[in-house]
């Protein structure tokens, strides 16, 4: 029985597949499954997944109809052995460094954690370069931590950076989300609060890729859809805190999870508006409206003068001053970044 189950969903990934299912193979950790779930693929990704099971036995495939990435890694999960000790997922696009399964196992055999997750860089042809959502997090190595130890955790959402014990996810019963986007927030936030313990590692254990450019365009990024759903996987991890029966859970735990909601997550939404057309930004104005009435106005006045006046204006439905303000600020930024270079 292999001590390491690791989850590859797949769909449509034929220009990288195969790249990726070689950085598992050639991991130094060799005692591992690789359940590879095709999602429907329609391009040759089946194709390339099944000859890849012939060649190494460690690797089996799964197929179904097209889902969603939340339902592959689900199924995924369901299919594993049912004894393996530990588990971890794998985007199809990405790639792992040699070490990376050798350093997690081995930090958990060390501490007994209930997960460790760890750095990442991004990469594309032209190198790799850290990936700023990690930065923050996972600036040093903390050993048998916990989220409220480390408040920046909160912004470790990402599925494939981490190493659950096996335990431990299946007794969370914390799965997830299936058909939106931006399911990984449901999982890995829940998760850092339930966790007894928790391993954070500064090496960058993972490779996110970067699309070439073209693969993605400002129309696909300023689609309403990818912004509802955003807007409903914060909802999720919401609705789970508030359902917890301890009563840190929607006391201090919601709290930290709304402040960096309101000062990190929705800000990124600021310039896809000022990009995007009409049907983008009534879709901010409709639902990240709605976000800040269910979290609350009254905490606004805490907020830094820009973001206060961004979230008042989007509150009275104004978007074109909302943009305006938008725009002068990120000026305003600019420049004294700049005359800060200048002076030192």
């Amino acid at each position: 029985m292999p001590r390491l189950s690791v989850v590859v969903p797949i769909y449509n990934v034929e220009r990288y597949l195969e790249e990726c299912l070689d950085s598992i193979a050639a991991q130094t950790f060799g005692d591992f499954e690789c359940v590879l779930v095709d999602d429907g693929s329609t391009d040759s990704s089946g194709a390339i997944a099944e000859a890849y099971t012939a060649k190494d036995a460690r690797f089996r495939l799964v197929r179904q109809e097209n889902q969603g990435l939340g339902a592959a890694r689900n199924t995924g999960w369901r299919n594993i052995s049912p004894d393996t000790e530990y588990l971890a997922f794998v985007d199809s696009d990405d790639t792992l460094p040699p070490d990376a399964y050798r350093l997690m196992v081995g930090t958990l055999d060390e501490t007994g954690s209930d997960f460790v997750a760890g750095n990442a860089l991004r990469f594309n042809a032209a190198g790799y370069s850290p990936s700023g959502v990690h930065i923050k997090p996972f600036r040093e190595t903390r050993l048998k931590t916990h989220i409220t130890a480390v408040p920046a955790l909160v912004t470790d959402r990402t599925a494939w950076n981490k190493v659950y014990r096996r335990s431990f996810f299946d007794s969370a019963g914390v799965l997830y989300p299936e058909g939106i986007l931006y399911e990984d927030a449901p999982v890995s936030v829940p998760l850092h609060f339930l966790a007894a313990s928790v391993d954070v590692l500064s090496e960058s254990i993972y490779h996110w890729r970067v699309r070439e450019t073209g693969e993605v365009s400002i129309t696909q990024m300023t689609d309403p859809r990818g912004l509802v759903d955003r807007v409903r996987s914060i909802e999720l991890v919401r609705e789970w805190l508030l359902a917890r029966p301890e009563p840190e859970f929607a006391r201090d735990y919601l709290r930290s999870y709304d402040d960096n909601t309101l000062v990190e997550e929705i800000p990124k939404f600021f310039w896809l508006v000022a990009d995007g057309d009409a049907a983008y930004r009534a879709a901010y104005q409709q639902h990240v409206s709605q976000l800040l009435r269910t979290i609350g106005t009254d905490r606004l006045d805490r907020l830094s003068a820009p973001l206060r006046i961004k979230y008042r204006l989007t509150l009275a439905d104004r978007m074109t001053a909302f943009i305006t303000v938008h725009r002068l600020h990120r000026r305003y930024v600019a420049l004294r970044n700049r005359l800060r270079r200048i002076g030192r």
